[in-house]
Parts: C-alpha cells; sequence; structure tokens
C-alpha cells in the first residue's frame, strides 16, 4: 500500500502529517483520497475505527485553497455536539499549517455567540444538522457558496429525526456541489437519501456493512437478569489492571443513571457517566477525564457509540444488548482502534437473546460464551420489565385468553350496536364525492360519471 508520501498533497499538509507521526494511510484513506479530490460524489463504507474522518479531511483540505469571503464552501454534517467538537479539532491538526477558518455550531449553547463567530467569516462549518437548519432560517448562515458537503454518520441522524432538516438543507444548497458520505453500515432509509440526492455516486467498500474489526476480542455472558448484571459487572470490574479503560454501554438515561448509583458505592472517583440530559460541559468534561485516563470507567448511552475517538479504551461492555445490530457494530468499534488490541463484552438475558441472534446474523460469526462465574450472586431484585405479569381473570375489562363469561353476561341487543356513522347526508355526500386518487385528478368524478 502507498504510504503518504506518495500522496500529491501540499507541504503544509504533509508537516501537518509528519506532526502527528502519521506514515501509513489506511485502506479506506488511500482508496478514497483521489477519488474525493475528483469532485464526483462519493459514499465510503468502513468499519468503525479505519481512519475515515481523515478520508475525507485529506482531499478537502489539499483542495481548498485561501479565500477571504464571508460564507464557507464546505460543510460537514454529523450528528451530536461531542462529534463537531472532534472534527473540528482534527481539522485544525490538518490545517496547523495552512489559514483555514473552521466554525463549529451545534444546539444545547447560546446561538448568538454562534452567529457571531460565522458573521467573522469562515472556509469549514461543522454542524449538527437541526442547529445549522436554525441559523440559515434566521439568515446567519448562507449556503450559497457549498462546494463540498459531508455528511458523516448518516443514520444516527436519521434516527435521531433529522430526516426533515436533512432535506431542507440539501433544497437550500446550490445546484452543483459534491457530496461526501462515509458511514460503517448501510441501511435502505440511507440508500433512498443517495437515490434522491446524489448524482452517479462512486461506492468504496473496504469491508462488508457490519464487519467488525479483527482486533476486536468478542465475548458474552448469558445473565438472568438487570441487577445480576450489576453484581456481575461489580465482580468484572475488581480486576483494575485487565479492566483499565472501560466504557459501558447502556440502553437509556434510566438505565445509565441506575448503573452508576450502583457502580459509584464502589468505585467512585474512578466513575463518570454522559447521557443527554447532562449539560454539554458536564458532557465534556467527562469525556476529557476519561479520556486522560481520570476516570477509569465510563457509563453512556448510544450518544458516544458514533465517530468519537478515544485514546486506549481496553473494554467496551455492552451492559444491554442493543436492538438494533448496527449500534453494536458502532459500540465496540469505540476500542480496538488503529490497529490496537480491544476486547467487547456483552451481557444479555433471555430476554435479550433474540437480538444477540441478529447481532450474529449480521456479523456472519458467533460470539463466543463466557461460563457464568459461580461467585457472583443471582439477584432477585427485578426492574419493571422483568416483573411477572399479573393476570386478573375475574377482572371483566382485561380478560385473560382462556376467559369464559358467565350467566348473567349478555350480548348488546342489534339497535345498541349501531355505530354512529356522522348522519345519513354526511355518508351520502362522502360516497357521491370520494376523495381522487391523487391530488392533481381533477377530473376523477367527471370519469366516474362517465363510467
Amino acid at each position: 500500500m502507498a504510504g503518504f508520501d506518495d500522496f500529491k498533497i501540499s507541504n503544509n499538509l504533509r508537516h501537518a502529517l509528519d506532526d502527528l507521526g502519521f506514515v501509513q494511510p489506511t485502506p479506506i484513506q488511500a482508496e478514497s483520497f483521489s477519488v474525493i479530490l475528483s469532485g464526483t460524489d462519493v459514499v465510503g463504507i468502513a468499519q468503525t475505527g479505519t481512519g475515515k474522518t481523515f478520508a475525507y479531511l485529506l482531499p478537502i483540505l489539499q483542495s481548498l485553497s485561501f479565500s477571504k469571503q464571508l460564507q464557507p464552501r464546505v460543510m460537514i454534517l454529523v450528528p451530536t455536539r461531542e462529534l463537531v467538537l472532534q472534527v473540528v479539532e482534527e481539522i485544525e491538526k490538518l490545517g496547523k499549517y495552512a489559514n483555514l477558518r473552521t466554525v463549529g455550531v451545534f444546539g444545547g449553547t447560546n446561538m448568538n455567540r454562534q452567529k457571531e463567530a460565522l458573521a467573522e467569516g469562515c472556509d469549514i462549518v461543522v454542524a449538527t444538522p437541526g442547529r445549522l437548519y436554525d441559523l440559515v432560517l434566521s439568515r446567519a448562515l448562507q449556503l450559497k457558496s457549498v462546494k463540498k458537503l459531508v455528511i458523516d454518520e448518516v443514520d444516527v441522524m436519521l434516527d435521531l429525526g433529522f430526516r426533515f432538516q436533512l432535506t431542507n438543507i440539501f433544497e437550500l444548497l446550490p445546484e452543483r456541489r459534491q457530496h461526501i458520505m462515509f458511514s460503517a453500515t448501510m441501511t435502505e432509509e440511507i440508500e433512498s437519501l443517495i437515490n434522491d440526492f446524489f448524482v452517479a455516486a462512486q461506492s468504496i467498500t473496504v469491508a462488508v456493512s457490519g464487519t467488525p474489526l479483527e482486533n476486536i476480542r468478542q465475548f458474552a455472558y448469558a445473565v438472568p437478569n438487570f441487577y445480576t448484571k450489576i453484581n456481575l459487572l461489580l465482580h468484572l470490574l475488581q480486576d483494575r489492571d485487565t479492566y483499565h479503560k472501560v466504557l459501558l454501554f447502556v440502553a437509556d438515561k434510566r438505565s445509565a443513571d441506575i448503573l452508576f448509583g450502583k457502580l459509584d458505592e464502589y468505585f467512585g472517583e474512578e466513575l463518570c457517566v454522559i447521557h443527554s440530559n447532562k449539560t454539554q460541559n458536564y458532557r465534556l468534561r467527562s469525556i476529557k477525564q476519561f479520556d486522560a485516563g481520570k476516570n477509569r470507567i465510563l457509563v453512556t448511552t448510544d450518544v458516544m457509540a458514533r465517530g468519537l475517538h478515544l485514546e486506549g479504551v481496553s473494554h467496551v461492555v455492552n451492559f444491554d444488548t442493543p436492538r438494533f445490530p448496527e449500534n453494536y457494530i458502532h459500540r465496540i468499534g469505540r476500542t480496538g482502534r488503529a490497529a490496537q488490541q480491544g476486547t467487547s463484552i456483552l451481557l444479555f438475558t433471555e430476554m435479550e437473546l433474540p437480538f444477540k441472534m441478529a447481532i450474529e446474523n449480521l456479523m456472519q460469526r458467533p460470539i463466543p460464551l463466557l461460563e457464568f462465574p459461580s461467585e457472583v450472586e443471582t439477584a432477585t431484585q427485578l426492574v419493571p420489565e422483568e416483573q411477572p405479569k399479573i393476570s386478573e381473570p375475574n377482572n371483566p375489562l382485561q380478560p385473560s385468553g382462556d376467559y369464559v363469561p358467565g350467566p348473567s353476561f349478555h350480548e348488546k341487543s342489534k339497535k345498541n350496536k349501531k355505530q354512529n356513522l356522522g348522519g345519513s347526508y354526511k355518508r351520502i355526500i362522502k360516497e357521491k364525492y370520494k376523495k381522487p386518487k391523487t391530488k392533481g385528478d381533477k377530473n376523477f368524478h367527471r370519469k366516474k360519471k362517465k363510467k
């Protein structure tokens, strides 16, 4: 494989790569550089942790010359606030010796400060779709000069409900522009987006969608219930040498708070937590402390599953089994990055077994099962979802499947079974003037009369 020395890049970029100690490009970086530089639309599929951010930044920065214009020429869309800050940081590293202006905008902070930053002019804007759309509507940002649009982790944006904003942003952009999309997975909804807006997109596939990195060892434990999972974690995390930097993924904010509260009793200052209810400063502080090694364990929801680069994560623990198998791939991609070794542990209950099987089907490989430690206590406490449902056979409002009515039960009389259909006049009118099959079929009723 060719090294960075074989890339046709400026001295500014070459010096920045030397400072970062990068010599050999990853496969996705090597294959996408010339394609993106050519100006064609690109869809890149590669595993999490293979350097997709640099794969699009290198050719973009290479083609971006000095300019004094106020409006941005490159727009990069990412799903979360943390990713905005990370991509801006990566641009600053690569553009260390170039005169480039980059602005990051995201929700949850003062929009006026972001408007002031944009008013000073920028070459690249990195944004979440919601805040970008708000800034465009308030006329603080114009998209008429955008030549390149990068969409990173588009499936997360669609999951978060940004389809409306994405569609409107596409329509506001100039007709002549380059689309660049990178993802670790490909879904039908993403393919629909590509078909609607991309032009003759060239696909670059380094690994089949849903393929995990080979350097990540995967294991699983079959666990009876939620609180037994906590007991198992308390047992495993006591080995501080092995589990020296652990990312714990949970399904939702409630589970994150419960797990954090239980672990806090044993691990205290070694622990931190992140979810969407936490303030932006709290989330950023937790990420920095975990990345720097001040906290050994980070409890988080899927807000941390995409794109973020964290140094030296030894273990990713899936406290719950994700309902969508693609989320599992993204979660475990937080470890084993840049060819380092990593370990993933999946905890699943009997209720979660179908989700585990879906993950194995996606990866086309089984997850090895480890024996449950005998010294770990099985908890009797159950969360509401695990508690047995109470059957009330004598309650007529909630009859069971084998419920048989008593002798006093009788059916409604015929006249009491009638439904209020809105009056005979409305029914006649509705039947006479049926709704056209299409909005533009003005001759619908005329055609019907001829028949």
